[in-house]
């Protein structure tokens, strides 16, 4: 029997791991999910998921059935997660970060070491360059189980029930006070391994070396992605398919996203892939500005701004895009614009504030984080 595992049921679970998994022909498919209303919801439906998937033309509802779900809290169904992780070939975690790999690395370690020897694909989908190694960390080794990053450059949101009603779209069951909307995109990366052609999850492209793409996504998509929601919101825009009507806005995008980050990508990784030459990147970054701002995806600018303490990091979107660049020896100045407009907007306007701030948030003050103090004081 064909298993299935995904830990964590949000919508890049339900857009990605999950609809994959249906397609690929499983004969069961598992969730495991704290939220105890969720799984009672699910539960309810008999298995019966439904998921938005939002296109450039229109929003279409997805069906997935024959769902399982359990909580991990409970200790029923904590054992029928165990066995369930000891039978899986393939296991999705789609966490909000690393951080929680805490919450879940001893229930699949004791799975995994009921059959240490099955052979496992392991798909760690939080965003993070070194989760794989995070989770096996947590979980623990095994002579065939693979643990393999990826990179998800795929837009989705969590929607309020009341707003799934309002918009006509599907929530996650009947009784569910939620619903998922994924963008359509779906080439899904992930590191590569022995035997990783046998997978069954669909739309999953193995990469023999991931690093150059998850810089690409990092500070290409999601830092740009953050440079147009920081400006969109000084404007007082409330949702990304606004900044349509505003080219200029786009065009210092395009200019930051292919002429900085591009440019020093290509520079730094020229011969990985036709992503890192000039055609290839710009091809890239007009794919993805294009969708940031479908109007059927309604993502609201606010969605795209919050948890800026995390993604002005040091090695986060817009900083470590900064850097990228600077150490590529070009010039981020549009780029710097955006980390500006972040870092007035979570520490304030006092000059001296904002570098005590983003002092403490880097952990360091070193002659590289001045250079990058220098581009982006305001």
């Amino acid at each position: 029997m064909q298993t299935f595992l995904g830990i964590g049921l949000g919508p890049i679970q339900t857009g990605i791991f999950l609809e994959g998994a249906f397609r690929g022909g499983f004969d069961r498919l598992v969730i495991a999910d704290v939220d105890a209303a969720l799984v009672a919801a699910l539960r309810r439906s008999g298995g019966k998921l439904q998921f938005n998937l939002a296109t450039s033309q229109a929003v279409t509802s997805h069906t997935i059935t024959g769902l399982e779900i359990f909580n991990p809290d409970v200790p029923a169904d904590r054992e029928q997660l165990i066995a369930a992780a000891a039978a899986a070939g393939e296991i999705a975690t789609a966490l909000p970060s690393i951080a929680f790999y805490k919450n879940i690395g001893g229930w699949l370690r004791e799975g995994f070491e009921r059959a240490p020897d099955r052979r496992r694909f392991v798909y760690a989908a939080e965003n993070h360059n070194q989760a794989a190694e995070a989770l096996e960390t947590a979980a623990g080794s095994f002579p065939a189980t693979h643990y393999l990053n990826t990179v998800i450059g795929k837009m989705s949101g969590v929607l309020p029930a009341a707003e799934c009603a309002r918009r006509n779209l599907s929530a996650l069951t009947p009784l569910a006070d939620r619903g998922h909307l994924v963008e359509e995109f779906n080439r899904i990366m992930i590191q590569s391994c022995d035997g990783i052609e046998e997978r069954r999850v669909r739309n999953l492209i193995a990469k023999s070396d991931l690093l150059p793409f998850e810089e690409a996504k990092l500070y290409g998509h999601n830092a740009l992605h953050l440079w147009l929601g920081l400006h969109a919101q000084q404007r007082g825009l409330q949702l990304m398919d606004e900044i349509s009507a505003q080219p200029a806005l786009l065009a210092r995008a395009r200019a930051a996203f292919v002429g900085e980050v591009g440019a020093a990508l290509c520079r730094k990784r020229a011969g990985v892939d036709e992503l890192f030459t000039p055609d290839g990147f710009a091809a890239y970054a007009d794919d993805l500005l294009r969708r940031m701002v479908n109007h059927f995806l309604a993502d609201r600018v606010e969605r795209v701004c919050r948890d800026l303490e995390r993604k002005l990091g040091w090695d986060d979107r817009l900083i470590g895009a900064l850097r990228l660049v600077l150490g590529q020896g070009l010039e981020p100045a549009v780029l710097a614009e955006g980390a500006a407009l972040g870092a007035c907007k979570l520490f304030g306007g006092d000059r001296g504030k904002i570098r005590v701030g983003l002092e403490a948030l880097w952990g360091k003050w070193d002659r590289e984080a001045e250079t990058v103090w220098m581009r982006i004081s305001p």
